[in-house]
């Protein structure tokens, strides 16, 4: 026997539905992930240029990115042990919208209409890819 070809598998329904739960899980994530990065932000604006490595080890926004990141992996870890691949990764793509509006929010970035158009189409593709044989 022989694997079907990637071209036939690309048309078959999906044979996976996220719960609510699990789907709430990894949407964690992508606010992990997203919070993350407003975190990396503030540890990279408080570090002096002159400070040595230490500075970057006891910088307490750095500790916390990581610290975040460390969980947040772990909670990815187990949402994979429940949904596929295919399935939760594409919500990995939201964290393109999240950060720019979360960035603008907290931390006074500006905020463009083709970020939002952008996270906006990248929106319609999680939705596209994560529910396109249930649709």
């Amino acid at each position: 026997t022989h694997a079907p070809s990637p071209s036939i598998l690309l048309f078959q329904p999906r044979d996976h539905v996220m719960s609510a739960f699990l789907t709430l899980m990894t949407l964690a994530c992508v606010l992990g992930i997203s919070i993350g990065q407003l975190l990396f932000k503030h540890a990279a604006g408080s570090i002096d240029a002159g400070g040595g490595w230490m500075a970057w080890v006891v910088n307490p926004w750095l500790i916390a990115a990581v610290v975040l990141y460390g969980a947040t992996t772990l909670l990815w870890v187990w949402v994979l042990r429940h949904a596929p691949l295919s399935v939760a990764y594409p919500f990995m793509g939201l964290a393109f919208l999240v950060v720019p509006v979360l960035a603008w929010a907290l931390l006074g970035e500006p905020l463009t209409w083709q970020s939002l158009a952008g996270g906006a189409l990248i929106t319609g593709g999680v939705a596209l890819a994560s529910f396109g044989g249930q649709l």
